[in-house]
């Protein structure tokens, strides 16, 4: 009688060392996000952030571009590596924002890090089933409003910079777009069809 096969996936060593990319990546964001706003940007301010433009008449710290990119990072980390070095990744974040923030924006980095990354990660694991790119986008996009929300209310108070924060990390996002759909029809290639064997009988 014939025995159908399951599909066999030879995306695994790939899947690894994407993880391990991603998280390298997305634990280094975190100083160089804070390096780019003292270093770099069309306009610096004298004791203030380096600025970029990311609309017409919209300027924004630099380190928005990273912070954007970080929410896709850590989708991949957990897409690659599981849950738990997802969190980890995360706790190891907010440790590194509260080390190199300055005094006046440490409270402000942490609870924003923290809080828009844990709910990219529930987003994320909620929405996984309907596929990577969906999941990523949504998680991130919704990560990031909360990031810019949070920051700017502790560390401003003035939700004028919001506009500005959104959407330089959303650029990143729509950035970062080619690579989630290549993953994922990497992935999808990967799996080899069902088959059926014939097994002869005794």
């Amino acid at each position: 009688m014939p025995i159908t096969m399951p599909p066999i996936s030879n995306f695994g060593g790939m899947n690894r060392a994407l993880g391990w990319v991603s998280l390298a990546a997305f634990i280094g964001c975190v100083p160089a996000a804070n390096w780019l706003i003292a270093h770099f940007g069309t306009v610096c301010v004298s004791d203030g952030p380096c600025l970029i433009p990311v609309w017409l008449g919209i300027l924004a710290p630099s380190g928005v571009l990273l912070a954007g990119l970080s929410f896709v990072l850590r989708d991949l980390v957990q897409e690659a590596l599981g849950i738990l070095w997802a969190i980890a990744a995360v706790l190891i974040g907010g440790i590194i924002a509260a080390i190199i923030a300055s005094p006046v924006l440490a409270v402000a980095s942490v609870v924003a890090f923290l809080i828009a990354e844990t709910v990219d990660l529930l987003v994320f694991t909620r929405l996984r089933r309907r596929g990577l790119v969906l999941a990523s986008v949504a998680s991130s996009v919704i990560g990031l409003l909360l990031d810019s929300l949070i920051f700017v209310q502790i560390a401003f108070g003035n939700p004028a910079y919001i506009v500005g924060q959104s959407i330089g990390k959303a650029w990143m996002v729509l950035a970062a777009l080619p690579l989630l759909i290549a993953i994922q029809r990497a992935r999808g290639r990967a799996v080899l069809p069902i088959v059926a064997v014939e097994v002869p009988k005794l």
